[in-house]
């Protein structure tokens, strides 16, 4: 890791590796519901959000279309979302969590959670009290960057993706 001129780690490239690490881990500790990554990302995003178009929570994820929609094809099939002609777009589908669809990201998200408590508990109460109060700084930061695209003005080609390394 590159080092600033006091000797400490530089903060983009630790945020970087925080994160990394931690998205491994959450993959790895929630298994994904049992299920592919894309869907796993559609799980949640659609219990974030509600019903989406396919294209719109394609978007959303930066995932192909044909992928989201065989992902969701997927989820269809399991039982655990349904797919309807959108009332608003006669041209889209809708995409809508079914009531085993919202257990399965509940679910997910006590698991999450319950990971993301068991690694804050190897800090002490001090210091887990000042990265609590760190990420609620970097999540405002972060809902407030509404010109990320100023980082990257053309954005570059987007080969077909399969699926996402990370996990929720």
């Amino acid at each position: 890791m590159k080092k600033s001129a006091s000797g400490a780690p530089l903060a983009g490239e630790l945020l970087r590796e925080v994160a990394r690490l931690y998205t491994r881990a959450q993959r790895t500790v929630a298994d994904c519901c049992r299920t592919s990554t894309t869907q796993c990302h559609l799980l949640v995003e659609l219990g974030r959000a509600g019903p989406l178009p396919l294209n719109e929570l394609g978007a959303r994820l930066s995932l192909e279309k044909s992928w989201v929609s065989r992902a969701v094809d997927g989820l269809v099939e399991r039982g655990w979302a349904t797919k309807e002609p959108n009332p608003l777009d006669a041209r889209s589908w809708l995409v809508t969590l079914t009531a085993d669809g919202e257990a399965r990201v509940h679910e997910l998200n006590a698991t999450l959670d319950n990971h993301a408590a068991r690694v804050l508990e190897h800090l002490s109460p001090r210091d887990r009290a000042t990265v609590e109060q760190s990420l609620l700084l970097l999540l405002k930061a972060l809902r407030e960057d509404v010109d990320i695209a100023a980082c990257c003005p053309t954005p570059p080609a987007r080969a077909p993706v399969k699926d996402r390394t990370s996990c929720c």
